[in-house]
């Protein structure tokens, strides 16, 4: 990402000229009066990676030091209100506009679908003054975060706060908007009418099998058996008894879900891995997809689990200290702004190293890594504070900051450990030398040569 497009994207999330309409339009400032809005939102986004007191007091601590007038405590906290609540859900509906107008990244077992979907939640703990509110699973208050994230542009889609109590199936609806899309799914998700709904509106999906689930084989297409099977024979059976073998090889069948009337079609494929069999359902095609390849694109469901990681260590999502739900609204929005801000960055620069491969494929350069970027941004809140304030486009100073995101937020372990997803994508590389073998090659060269 060039100082240009950094620029632009920034002030795309955050249109400082338009934020006092804004502010006015959505009730967050009726009048003139001591709240600096630009510098608060600011304030909001950029301090989300530090880490040196609550999420409020760091939010009051940021906003003076960017120059803004000096306001108490106490009437700083009351401006975390519903009104900046309708705020942030806009200027958070902005960030995620931006990042999916991004190019996706689907290359490999990817295609096939318009997007990969990944659909799941994280539990955030809360004051106990909050648990009517947002009652927990026990006696405990706690607020569920459901996300919906792209794999093509690696970044968030959409977003739903619930108490923890609700359970996470009902967010996920399947219908005609998301025809010819594909669907990762866990357990939490597992619902025979949901792959039927998959069926009926063209989407690809790749489900974990559920223990109490009894498919009835069809047909084996793949796998290792002592004897001939027959159309509707239980596959539970087939394994008990030994007439499929799981020797390490891979299995492939049609198969039926359900009972009575709810009964689904399916494919079911068996891979092999250190710590046993895994069984996954899909509908992927077994022209594009063998069994390996469905493993490899469920692995990729990870990538969510990631992204709950950075928005915990690096946006705090989960250092919720405020004892009122708006309160705890706003600070999870901007949580989940800085990590969508912080997630297209990182995406444009996978789009750049895809571009600026060797002839070889390989990668020239390090991907970038999530949470190492977010606390490259924390490092420098000051200067994009002044930078996004200033009217000059001061391109030289954003070219700067973009070299130097690039710099902190580098993947260190991206030769030895990619992730699933880089590999598919394409941005892995050879492991290089190690250091202290390569001195100690040229040391032995120096002894070697003549006197």
């Amino acid at each position: 990402m060039t100082g240009e497009e950094l620029r632009a994207h920034f002030r795309e999330v955050i249109p400082v000229e338009q934020l006092l309409r804004l502010a006015k339009d959505y009730g967050v400032i009726e009048r003139e009066r001591q709240l600096d809005v630009e510098r608060f939102a600011i304030a909001l986004l950029m301090t989300g990676g530090t880490h040196e007191g609550g999420r409020q007091y760091d939010v009051l601590r940021f906003y003076l030091e960017s120059g803004a007038r000096r306001v108490v405590r106490g009437a700083f906290y009351a401006w975390f209100n519903e009104p900046l609540e309708r705020l942030l859900v806009d200027l958070l509906g902005r960030a995620i506009a931006a990042g999916q107008r991004q190019r996706k990244l689907l290359p490999g077992i990817l295609r096939g679908v318009s997007d990969w979907r990944v659909f799941d939640s994280s539990t955030v703990k809360l004051p106990k003054e909050l648990v009517a509110e947002y009652p927990g699973a026990g006696e405990y208050a706690a607020v569920k975060v459901h996300k919906e994230w792209s794999v093509g542009t690696g970044n968030l889609v959409a977003y739903t706060f619930s108490p923890a109590r609700e359970h996470d199936s009902p967010f996920l609806v399947v219908d005609e908007s998301r025809r010819g899309s594909g669907l990762l799914m866990d357990l939490g998700y597992a619902s025979i009418a949901r792959l039927a709904d998959c069926e009926r509106h063209d989407v690809r999906y790749v489900i974990r099998l559920k223990d109490n689930w009894k498919p009835t084989v069809n047909r084996l297409v793949r796998g290792l058996i002592t004897r001939e099977v027959t159309d509707g024979e239980d596959f539970d059976v087939l394994l008990d008894q030994e007439v499929l073998q799981l020797t390490g090889g891979t299995v492939d069948a049609d198969v039926t879900i359900g009972r009575g009337n709810q009964r689904v079609r399916s494919r079911l494929v068996g891979v092999a891995t250190p710590k046993g069999y895994c069984f996954f359902l899909t509908n992927l095609p077994r022209r594009t997809h063998g069994p390996k390849q469905v493993g490899e694109v469920y692995r990729v469901r990870w990538e969510i689990e990631i992204d709950f990681k950075v928005d915990k260590a690096g946006a705090r999502l989960d250092e919720i200290s405020a004892r009122k739900g708006v309160s705890v609204r706003v600070l999870l929005l901007a949580s989940l702004l800085n990590t969508t801000i912080a997630r297209a960055i990182v995406q444009s620069e996978k789009l750049d190293i895809r571009r600026d491969r060797n002839r070889s494929g390989h990668a020239t350069r390090a991907p970038l890594h999530p949470i190492l970027v977010m606390r490259a941004l924390a490092a420098v809140n000051g200067t994009i504070a002044n930078l996004l304030l200033d009217d000059c486009p001061r391109l030289a100073d954003w070219n700067s900051l973009s070299a130097l995101l690039r710099h902190l937020g580098h993947d260190p372990n991206w030769r030895r450990r990619p992730s699933v997803l880089d590999t598919i994508q394409g941005l892995t590389a050879p492991p290089g030398r190690r250091r202290r073998a390569t001195l100690g090659t040229s040391r032995n060269h120096a002894g070697n040569g003549p006197n």
